[in-house]
C-alpha cells in the first residue's frame, strides 16, 4: 500500500539477537550499557536504502563504543549489556514515543528505508528490536538490585568531532540529570589528570544529560540508581590503542568512586527532563 513500509516476516528475523550481553558478577557494583554499540541491521533491511559507507558514520552508530564497554567491563569484573542494531533502525536510547525514535533524516542523511515507516512498522521494531535490549538492561539491573548490590548505571557513547561544521573540543563528556554523586567526582578526577585540562573535559557536553524516557532515566532514575553518561570523542578511541587507554583511565578514576556503598544507595532526585515533560502536557 502506497505511504507505508511493511518489512520482513517474522521467520525472516529469528537469526538476528538484538542484545550483546557480557557476564559479570551481581553484586559488581556497576552495571555497563551500550545503547549505539553497532552499526549492523537485520538482513531483510538491507541498508535501508543507504549506501553502505553511511553505515560505517556517526549517525549508525557510536564509533568505539562497544569495544570501551566491552574493556571496562573487564576491567571492572562487571556485567554489560549492548545493543547489536543500528540506532537508524531504531534508537535504543529513545523513549517508545519519542518522536526522533526511528529517523527519517540524520546529519545531511536522509534514510529512504525509514522515509515511510509508518506506526505498525515503528510498533514492529519496537517489539523485535526496542524492547528486547531494554528489557535486558532493566532484568539486569533488577537481578542486581534483588542481590542486595545496588548498581550504578554507568552508560557509554561517543561523539563526532565535528558536527555541522563545528568542531567540538571536548576529549570527554560526563553528562547526568539531577542526581550528582557518580558526576560530580567524575569530572573532578578528569579534570585533575595531567593530560586534560578543563576544556577537555565536558559538563553536560555535548549532551544534555536529562532526556525523558532514554535508558538511563527509564531504568536508572525510575529506581533511584546512581548513573552517568560517559561520552568520549570517537577519534580518542578509532582504535585499540585508544580504546585501552582509556578503558584503563576510566576504570582507575571509576573504581573508588564506585567502591564508596553510599553513592550507590538507592535515592529518588527526580528530573529535569520528566518535570519538563510533564509541565508541557500540563499546558
Amino acid at each position: 500500500m502506497q505511504g507505508t513500509q511493511r518489512i520482513a516476516p517474522e521467520s525472516d528475523t529469528t537469526a538476528f539477537a538484538p542484545v550483546e550481553t557480557v557476564a559479570g558478577p551481581l553484586d559488581a557494583g556497576a552495571l555497563l550499557v551500550c545503547d549505539h554499540a553497532s552499526n549492523a541491521l537485520p538482513p531483510q533491511y538491507g541498508t535501508l536504502g543507504l549506501a553502505t559507507e553511511a553505515l560505517g558514520r556517526h549517525i549508525a552508530w557510536d564509533i568505539g563504543a562497544a569495544a570501551l564497554t566491552r574493556a571496562l567491563a573487564l576491567r571492572l569484573e562487571a556485567p554489560a549489556v549492548l545493543s547489536t542494531f543500528s540506532r537508524l533502525l531504531i534508537d535504543p536510547n529513545r523513549g517508545c514515543d519519542d518522536p526522533t525514535l526511528v529517523m527519517r533524516f540524520s546529519d545531511g542523511a536522509v534514510v529512504p528505508g525509514n522515509a515511510r515507516a509508518d506506526a505498525a512498522e515503528i510498533a514492529l521494531r519496537r517489539e523485535r528490536y526496542w524492547a528486547p535490549y531494554r528489557e535486558t538492561v532493566d532484568a539486569t539491573a533488577a537481578a542486581m538490585l534483588g542481590a542486595g548490590a545496588p548498581p550504578a548505571l554507568v552508560s557509554i557513547h561517543s561523539f563526532t568531532p565535528v558536527w555541522r561544521d563545528v568542531a567540538r573540543p571536548w576529549k570527554i563528556g560526563v553528562l547526568w540529570d539531577r542526581d550528582d554523586r557518580l558526576p560530580r567526582p567524575l569530572l573532578a578526577a578528569l579534570r585533575a589528570e595531567a593530560d586534560l585540562s578543563s576544556a577537555d573535559v565536558g559538563d553536560n557536553e555535548p549532551y544534555d544529560g536529562a532526556l525523558a524516557g532514554d535508558t538511563i532515566d527509564a531504568v536508572a532514575t525510575a529506581r533511584g540508581l546512581t548513573n552517568v553518561l560517559i561520552e568520549v570523542r570517537q577519534d580518542l578511541i578509532a582504535d585499540s590503542c585508544g580504546v585501552e587507554a582509556w578503558a584503563d583511565r576510566l576504570a582507575r578514576i571509576l573504581r573508588p568512586i564506585l567502591a564508596d556503598a553510599a553513592v550507590r544507595a538507592p535515592r529518588d532526585f527526580g528530573s529535569r527532563a520528566r518535570r519538563g515533560r510533564e509541565a508541557q502536557r500540563a499546558l
